[in-house]
C-alpha cells in the first residue's frame, strides 16, 4: 500500500482540501507523512464491514477537518489514533516519529478507549468527569467524539448486543459530553443515531411519519416565509431562512416526557432566521418584521441577544400564529452567533439539563473552548491558548474504577487502601493487596485518575495502624480506627478470659483493688494495658499467679497455724518453766512456732524473756552450742484428763456428707472429742481444718492415718509452722 496507489493519492487529496478549507494553517508534510503511517500500520486489518480498517481513521481525520475543526495537529492525531491501540507499533515510536505533542493525545485517545472495552455504563456522570479529569489536551476529547461519531455512523455491522452496549455508552456518555463542549450538532447525530440502535421500532415509526408529514411540512413553511421573505429582501437584508431541523430523539423524549403523541408533539411548526450581519440590531428589525406578517404569542417571547445566557448563547425566541392558525416558533440569530451555538460553546447545556451551580467551573472551562474554536483561525491566539490548556478541573478528585468498570470518586492522594474500603468496609478489612492498570503495587501507592484496580483480599489479613498514616478518605481512616480500636477490645476481653480461667483454676480470688495493685507492681498504667498485655501473650500468667498462690498459701498457712496455736496455748494455759507457772515472761519462737504435744525447751534471750523452742529446732541447736547454761526445761502443763489440742488441715474430692464421714471417723476412735471443724468445696473439691483433743502424739497419728485411708481424701497434714 503507497500512494502511488491512485485511491490513496486521491484520499490523501481529499483530506488536505478539506484541511485548505477549514484550517487557519496546515503542515502538510506532517499530514501525508501520519497518513501513510497509518496506511502502512494498518494494512493487514479489515474492519467489521469487511472494508479495510484505514477507512476508519481516515473518517475520523475527515470529520475532525471539516465537521470540528480545530488544527492540523489533530488531523494527524486522528490518523494515528488506533496505531498504539491496535497495531505493534508503540508510544515511543510515535515520539520519535511524530512528537511529544501528536504522542501524549494519541495516548490520551487510547486510554479513553480502555476505560469503556466489555464495561457495563453505569454512573455515567462520573464517566463523564473521568474523562474530563484524565484529559489534558482539548484535542484528545475531540478525536475521540469524531472516532464515535463514525463508528455510529457504521454501526450497521456489528453484532446486535455490541450494537446495543455501543449505542448505550454513546447516548448516556459521549453525546452529553459533546452538548458541554457546544457540539450541538455532534451531539444530535449521536442521539439519533443510538436511538436507532437502542429502539429501533419507535425510532422507524417517528421517521416514517415525519416522511409523511414532510411535503405537508415544507409547503406550509413555504406558505409561512414567503411574505417574511419579501419584507427583509425590501430592507435589504442578507439571510437564510429554513425550518429547523427536527431530531428523532429529541420528539420520542418529548412525547414520553409530557405523555402525547407525536403528531401533538410534532404540530409546532419552527423556522430560524440567520442573518448575514456584524449589526444584532437587525435582528430586532426581522423580529419587526416577523411580528407585522403575523400575531405574537406574548408569552413567548424570549430576547437572548441583549441579554445572553450564561454560556454567551445570543437569539431572539418568538412565537407567531401563521396562516390556518397554527402556531409557529421563530429564531432570530445572526451568523456569528448561529456558529457559536452549533460549535463554539455548550448551547443551553446549563438551562435544558438544569446543571447545579457547581458545575461554574464547568461552564467557565466550555467557555474556554469556545475561546479555542473562535480563535482557530488566528495562528498566534490558538498556539497560545493550546500551549496554557491545562485542565483542572475536579483538581480535588480522581475517578478510578474496579476491574468490571464500576466508577469510584476518590480525594486526591488516595491509595488502594482507600479504593478497598469504597467498595465495601469487608474489602477493606481483608485488603492484603492490589493490581493497579494490572501491575502488583504497595498498599501506600498513590493512585491516579483513571487508574483500573483490583483489590486482592485475604481472610487472615486485618487492618494495622500503619493504614492510618496513608488512608486518604475519612470512610477508610474511620473504618481502621474502628477495627484496631475493636481488635483492641477483643484482646482486652481474650485476655480478661485467660485471668479468670486461670484464676479459677488456681483457686484464687482477686477484688479490683488486688487487680489494680498487680497492675502497678507489674508496671503496666492500667488493668486494661495488663488484660491486653495477658491477651497479647506477653506475661506468663501462670508464674504470676503460682507465685502469687504461693505467697497467699504462706499466708494463710501461717495465719491458720497462728490462730491455731494461740486457741492451742491459750486452751492449755501457757508452758510451766522448771515446772511450775512461774509468770516469768516467755514467747514462742517464730524459727518453729512449738504447740501444744511438741517436745520443747526454753532459751533465755537478753530483752525478750525466754524463748520456747522445739526441741528438734536447728535454730535451737546452733544458738545452744555457743551457750548450753541458757537453755531451761519448760513443759505442757498436762490437760484435761492429760489431753491437748491438735490442729489438722484435709484436702479431697468433695460429695455428699464427706463432713459427717470425716466426723465419725474421728469420732469413732477411742471417742475422741472435736473442738472445731470447717469444711470448704469449691467445684468438684473440699479443702478444711480439724481441731481435736488427743492424748498424745501417737493418738494423734491413728486419727491421720484413718483419714487418709478414707476414700476421695487426697491429703490430711498437721499443722505446721510455715
Amino acid at each position: 500500500m503507497s500512494l502511488d496507489n491512485p485511491k490513496y493519492k486521491k484520499m490523501l487529496d481529499d483530506l488536505l482540501d478539506e484541511c485548505r478549507k477549514h484550517l487557519a494553517g496546515v503542515n502538510e508534510a506532517l499530514i501525508t507523512k501520519a497518513f501513510e503511517f497509518s496506511l502502512e500500520a494498518h494494512k493487514n486489518d479489515l474492519r467489521a464491514s469487511g472494508e479495510p480498517y484505514f477507512s476508519h481513521p481516515y473518517e475520523v481525520a475527515l470529520i475532525v477537518s471539516n465537521e470540528i475543526p480545530l488544527d492540523d495537529v489533530t488531523v494527524v492525531c486522528a490518523l494515528l489514533h488506533d496505531v498504539v491501540e491496535d497495531t505493534e507499533f508503540n508510544l515511543d515510536l510515535m515520539i520519535k516519529e511524530f512528537g511529544r505533542e501528536v504522542a501524549e493525545i494519541v495516548d490520551g485517545v487510547t486510554k479513553i478507549s480502555g476505560i469503556f472495552k466489555g464495561q457495563e455504563i453505569t454512573q455515567a456522570e462520573n464517566y463523564r468527569k473521568l474523562l474530563l479529569s484524565m484529559v489534558k489536551d482539548v484535542r484528545v476529547i475531540l478525536v475521540k467524539f469524531a472516532d464515535r461519531l463514525h463508528n455510529m455512523r457504521t454501526l450497521e455491522f456489528v453484532n446486535p448486543d455490541k450494537q446495543r452496549r455501543i449505542a448505550q455508552e454513546t447516548i448516556e456518555i459521549y453525546a452529553p459530553f459533546a452538548n458541554r463542549f457546544g457540539l450541538g450538532q455532534v451531539k444530535w447525530e449521536l442521539e439519533d443515531l443510538s436511538f436507532k440502535y437502542l429502539n429501533r421500532e419507535a425510532y422507524e415509526e417517528i421517521a416514517r411519519k415525519i416522511k409523511s408529514k414532510r411535503k405537508e411540512r415544507e409547503s406550509y413553511i413555504k406558505k409561512f416565509s414567503e411574505p417574511i421573505i419579501l419584507k427583509l429582501n425590501d430592507y435589504n437584508l442578507k439571510f437564510e431562512i429554513n425550518g429547523r431541523p427536527k431530531h428523532l430523539y429529541s420528539i420520542y423524549r418529548k412525547m414520553v416526557k409530557r405523555n402525547k403523541p407525536f403528531e401533538e408533539i410534532y404540530d409546532l411548526f419552527a423556522i430560524r432566521i440567520i442573518l448575514d450581519t456584524e449589526n444584532s440590531n437587525d435582528c430586532y428589525t426581522t423580529l419587526g418584521i416577523v411580528n407585522q406578517m403575523y400575531l405574537p404569542v406574548p408569552d413567548r417571547f424570549k430576547d437572548y441577544v441583549s441579554i445572553p445566557k450564561t454560556n454567551n448563547y445570543q437569539s431572539i425566541h418568538t412565537t407567531v400564529i401563521g396562516p390556518e392558525g397554527r402556531l409557529v416558533e421563530v429564531q432570530i440569530r445572526t451568523k456569528k452567533m448561529h456558529e457559536v451555538s452549533e460549535r463554539g460553546v455548550a448551547a443551553h447545556w446549563r438551562y435544558k439539563e438544569n446543571k447545579a451551580a457547581s458545575d461554574k467551573e464547568l461552564e467557565n472551562w466550555v467557555n474556554w473552548i469556545r475561546d479555542i474554536f473562535e480563535n482557530a483561525s488566528k495562528e498566534d491566539a490558538r498556539k497560545e491558548l493550546l500551549e496554557s490548556f491545562k485542565l483542572n478541573l475536579y483538581q480535588d478528585e480522581i475517578y478510578a474504577f474496579t476491574p468490571k468498570g464500576d466508577l469510584r470518586r476518590l480525594p486526591v492522594s488516595s491509595t488502594p487502601v482507600d479504593f478497598a474500603f469504597e467498595i465495601h468496609s469487608k474489602v477493606g478489612y481483608h485488603c492484603i493487596g492490589a493490581k493497579v492498570n494490572g501491575k502488583i503495587v504497595p498498599l501506600d501507592t498513590v493512585l491516579h485518575s483513571g487508574d483500573q484496580v483490583d483489590i486482592i483480599t485475604s481472610k487472615n489479613q486485618h487492618p494495622n495502624k500503619n493504614w492510618i498514616k496513608f488512608a486518604a478518605t475519612h470512610k477508610a481512616k474511620t473504618a481502621i480506627r474502628k477495627w484496631l480500636n475493636k481488635e483492641e477490645e477483643d484482646i482486652i476481653d481474650a485476655g480478661k478470659e485467660v485471668w479468670e480461667k486461670k484464676i479459677k483454676k488456681l483457686k484464687l480470688s482477686f477484688t479490683p483493688s488486688d487487680v489494680a495493685k498487680l497492675t502497678l507492681n507489674l508496671k503496666y498504667e492500667t488493668p486494661k494495658l495488663f488484660f491486653k498485655a495477658i491477651g497479647q501473650g506477653k506475661i506468663n500468667l501462670e508464674e504470676i499467679l503460682t507465685a502469687t498462690k504461693e505467697k497467699e498459701e504462706k499466708k494463710e498457712k501461717i495465719l491458720g497455724f497462728d490462730n491455731f496455736a494461740n486457741l492451742a496455748r491459750t486452751d492449755i494455759g501457757g508452758v510451766l518453766v522448771d515446772g511450775k507457772n512461774s509468770g516469768i515472761l516467755y514467747s514462742y519462737a517464730k524459727c518453729c512456732n512449738p504447740i501444744p504435744g511438741d517436745p520443747v525447751i526454753g532459751y533465755i534471750t537478753i530483752g525478750e524473756g525466754i524463748k520456747i523452742h522445739r526441741k528438734t529446732c536447728t535454730n535451737l541447736l546452733r544458738i545452744s552450742e555457743k551457750d548450753a547454761s541458757k537453755l531451761v526445761p519448760v513443759q505442757w502443763p498436762e490437760g484435761e484428763g492429760s489431753l491437748f489440742v491438735a490442729g489438722l488441715r484435709i484436702m479431697g474430692e468433695d460429695s455428699p456428707g464427706i463432713l459427717n464421714e470425716i466426723s465419725h471417723s474421728i469420732v469413732s476412735y477411742q471417742n475422741t472429742n472435736i473442738k472445731s471443724i470447717n469444711i470448704n468445696t469449691s467445684d468438684s473439691s473440699f479443702e478444711g481444718s480439724v481441731t481435736i483433743y488427743v492424748h498424745n502424739l501417737e493418738h494423734l497419728s491413728r486419727i491421720v492415718d484413718r483419714l487418709r485411708k478414707m476414700k476421695g481424701v487426697y491429703s490430711v497434714e498437721r499443722f505446721e509452722s510455715a
